[in-house]
């Protein structure tokens, strides 16, 4: 049995493949040599250690178009109607400082208790949807199946000979179309 389970099955073939330990396989615990049995196990990464990324924080580009304000795109001064070069340089120093130390204050206080908020939200749906949106929609698929095979039974039994029947009555019924040339009566014909 060195190349699979009891079935007959390569241990490759499983998803997930067994605990091994030192002694050798917990299913072939006698096994010291696993030279023939090793399985080349897959190394799952865990989403909780994964990397993040400190430089691209919006890699599937959720807020491009949303929140990507600069002071461009709030304050513009039509050409004539200059201020002084000076206020418009405070102007611009101003609002992008204010912006990004704000933002980060922002983060700092009101951040970290949000994660927490949509990570218990996104929980609660994800827990709904996996144990109770599915199976209902799964037990439903099943019963509308049922309920199909009667009705189409139904109308194979009941539509279909009447239908049939009605299309022989009718199937010989011609109609023929003919063009006829209408011309109004000219007022002084009248």
């Amino acid at each position: 049995m060195t190349s699979g389970y009891k079935d007959g099955t390569p241990e490759e073939d499983y998803a997930h493949s067994p605990f091994i330990r030192k002694q050798g396989n917990i299913y072939k615990p006698n096994n010291k040599e696993m030279d023939n049995d090793s399985i080349n196990e897959k190394t799952l990464q865990d989403v909780h250690t994964k990397e993040i990324d400190l430089v691209n924080r919006d890699p599937k580009h959720l807020n491009d178009d949303v929140v990507k304000v600069d002071f461009e795109d709030v304050i513009a001064e039509p050409a004539g109607t200059y201020s002084f070069d000076g206020v418009w340089k405070a102007s611009f120093t101003t609002f992008t400082v204010t912006k990004y130390w704000f933002y980060r204050l922002l983060t700092a206080l009101v951040g970290i208790p949000l994660a927490l908020v949509w990570g218990i939200f996104f929980a609660i749906l994800s827990f709904i949807h996996i144990w109770a949106v599915v199976p209902c929609v799964k037990s439903y698929l099943i019963e509308i199946h049922c309920v199909s095979r009667v009705y189409s039974i139904c109308v194979h039994t009941f539509c279909d000979p009447l239908f049939e029947a009605m299309g022989k009555c009718f199937s010989s019924v011609r109609v023929t179309t003919t063009k006829v040339e209408w011309t109004p009566m000219s007022d002084a014909g009248r």
